[in-house]
């Protein structure tokens, strides 16, 4: 004999807790997220990097303008004083040099004659020293230069440089130079992409760790939803989830779950309920046909009488089980077979059909002829049950009246009697399944009224009760002319 196949939750409470973890939708969601996050960050820092060193080159290049501008604009003044000398240039660019201090890895140079005469800051790195091949660019220089150089060197970078000739007498005697070095700013730089990244880095690993805990509060009603679907049997529906939060789509879903478990539980009872009382209805014309069967005697005249009772507890039988089929049916879509008939004419005729019923004070009232459409055999069933009923609960001296009426959109029919009347209570029971008024006598089943409700609500309609005890009960058919689809 095979064992038992394991329960999925046991199965699923053997796994390593780490396989436990990665079948977790909220998991999923964060790997998802990780995985989104980890592109967009890496798409951020280069983009970010470069926009930092774009920044930066334009920077240098304004410090370099406003070095290069003021020095020569001290120089022009200085150049407007006659009779200037070679050692009047050279004592300019002493005074100049020595007053005012390039930025941090900016650097003045000042070639006259074609030769190095004075740098500030006075060392200098050998990309630029006399001899290199930019020294000798700036050698050649006679017109406004500028231009940028890549070095090699990885404690360089590239320079930035703007040359401008320098004059005397007409004469050029000089060049000077004013040039950055990058590498200094674009290590500063780089120190802060590592900074931002390595920031954004924890606010990413820490707002996923927030967000999985977050995650896991925000799932609890579907962890709950799972866990009480588990729990839930065919002999136990009262299983339901608890609602602590509010305005979420998951509480929704949960309160979704809630009501749906209430309809099912309804709907169970409801069935349970039928069966129970189907049974009880079909049992005791089972116990008599038993009985006067075992008892079942050879005398003819006795033969013929448990004939009869066999026969009027079989028909019974039939009859109930014809309303259950009803019932079941009502709950079908085609269950309605719909035409277009006069509303007037339909009462006549049941009128007609009623005064066959008992003798009764019968009344008609026809408040108007309109058409409608709805299902006339199963409207004809259900006020025959009115009637029916009625003229159950009347003496022959009471009033039936049979009424039809057309307002607007809407087709009322009715049946009022002057019987005995139904109390409250019993009022509230009686359009139940094999129900039947506690103070009233009844020979049905107790399924009449509820197969009267069942095609009233079928047609779109309701059926509503006026009643007092001791003076009689009145009926009332409220159905739309036309039914909504």
């Amino acid at each position: 004999m095979s064992s038992p196949r394991p329960s999925l939750q046991r199965v699923l409470a053997n796994q390593p807790v780490w396989k436990q973890l990665l079948r977790e939708t909220r998991t999923r969601i964060l790997l998802i997220y990780t995985l989104l996050m980890v592109m967009l960050t890496g798409m951020t820092v280069p983009v970010f990097r470069y926009l930092l060193f774009a920044q930066i080159s334009a920077r240098v290049r304004d410090d370099l303008n406003e070095e290069r501008t003021a020095f020569l604009e001290a120089y022009e003044d200085w150049e407007r004083a006659p009779d200037q000398s070679l050692d009047d240039l050279e004592d300019f660019i002493d005074e100049r040099l020595a007053l005012k201090r390039p930025e941090d890895d900016n650097f003045h140079l000042v070639l006259i004659d074609g030769e190095l005469y004075q740098s500030k800051p006075t060392y200098r790195l050998e990309p630029f020293q006399p001899g290199s091949e930019l020294f000798r660019q700036w050698q050649g220089v006679t017109e406004f230069a500028r231009g940028e150089a890549s070095i090699d060197d990885p404690e360089i970078g590239d320079i930035f440089y703007k040359a401008d000739p320098l004059f005397l007498d007409g004469e050029q005697r000089g060049v000077f130079v004013a040039l950055h070095v990058t590498m200094g700013e674009r290590q500063e730089a780089l120190t802060g992409v590592y900074l931002f990244v390595g920031v954004i880095t924890a606010v990413v690993v820490l707002s996923l760790l927030l967000s999985w805990l977050l995650a896991g509060r925000l799932m609890a009603p579907i962890r709950a939803l799972s866990k009480t679907a588990r729990s839930i049997s065919e002999s136990d529906l009262t299983q339901r989830i608890l609602v602590a939060q509010r305005d979420s789509e998951l509480v929704d879903l949960a309160n979704t779950f809630n009501a749906m478990m209430d309809r099912i539980q309804t709907a169970f009872d409801s069935q349970r309920d039928f069966v129970n009382n189907a049974g009880h209805e079909l049992r005791t014309p089972i116990t008599i046909i038993r009985g006067h069967l075992e008892l079942f005697d050879e005398d003819p005249q006795a033969r013929q009488e448990t004939l009869e009772l066999v026969i009027d507890e079989l028909d019974r039988m039939g009859r109930l089980v014809n309303d259950m089929i009803l019932l079941a049916k009502s709950e079908r879509k085609d269950f309605l077979k719909l035409e277009t008939f006069d509303i007037g004419a339909l009462t006549e005729e049941l009128f007609s059909k009623a005064q066959t019923l008992a003798p009764r004070d019968w009344q008609l009232s026809v408040e108007g002829h309109c058409k409608m459409i709805g299902d006339r055999q199963q409207l004809t069933g259900a006020l025959l049950n009115l009637l029916r009923n009625a003229a159950q609960y009347t003496q022959e001296k009471d009033t039936i009246e049979l009424g039809c009426r057309c307002k607007d959109n809407q087709v009322q029919f009715w049946v009022s009697d002057t019987g005995e009347g139904i109390s409250p209570a019993d009022q509230q029971r009686i359009f139940s399944r094999f129900a039947r008024g506690q103070q009233r006598r009844s020979e049905g089943s107790g399924l009449g009224l509820a197969i009267v409700n069942a095609i009233a609500e079928a047609h779109g309609g309701n059926v509503d009760l006026v009643s007092q005890v001791g003076k009689g009960s009145t009926f009332r058919l409220n159905l739309p002319r036309q039914r909504l689809r």
